[in-house]
């Protein structure tokens, strides 16, 4: 349930800041600072919670770092842009999230996985699955309606 509320507090972060630039211009500074405080905060709570060796806990920095970062400027993209269809908002958060999942079952042991699975990980995969599906279905019926 901790890593649960730790993803929903970074989601929150990032959609803040994203939001947060188009009202009130954050510096790059700051922006990178928050960034690297919920990199930490997460990292520390996975070493905890899955007793990570010290070349995960590297990996599981190193991916967050980019993950985050990519994540981040592609909200900024579209907070920038004005868009204000959150759905697109949620694909890019999903989108990052399917690729952090996917990489920790490259780096954790069975056993790490399966207690990362007891912390919520597989609710949270089959939210962003429904979520793609629903997509696909909006996609397919506008695709539909426009022949």
């Amino acid at each position: 349930m901790e890593l649960r509320k730790l993803i929903t507090t970074i989601i929150a972060l990032v959609c803040f800041t994203a939001l947060a630039s188009a009202q009130k211009p954050k510096s790059p500074e700051e922006q990178q600072k928050a960034l690297f405080e919920a990199i930490d905060s997460q990292v520390e709570k996975l070493e905890n919670q899955l007793d990570l060796a010290d070349w995960q806990s590297f990996k599981v920095d190193s991916i967050l770092t980019h993950d985050y970062q990519a994540m981040q400027d592609e909200l900024q993209k579209l907070s920038s842009k004005k868009v204000e269809n959150f759905d697109l908002y949620y694909q890019v958060q999903d989108k990052w999230y399917e690729q952090i999942y996917n990489a920790y079952h490259k780096i954790l042991n069975e056993e790490q996985w399966a207690k990362y699975h007891k912390q919520g990980a597989p609710r949270e995969k089959k939210a962003r699955d429904k979520r793609a599906e629903q997509a696909e279905k909006a996609a397919a019926k506008l695709k539909n309606a426009e022949k």
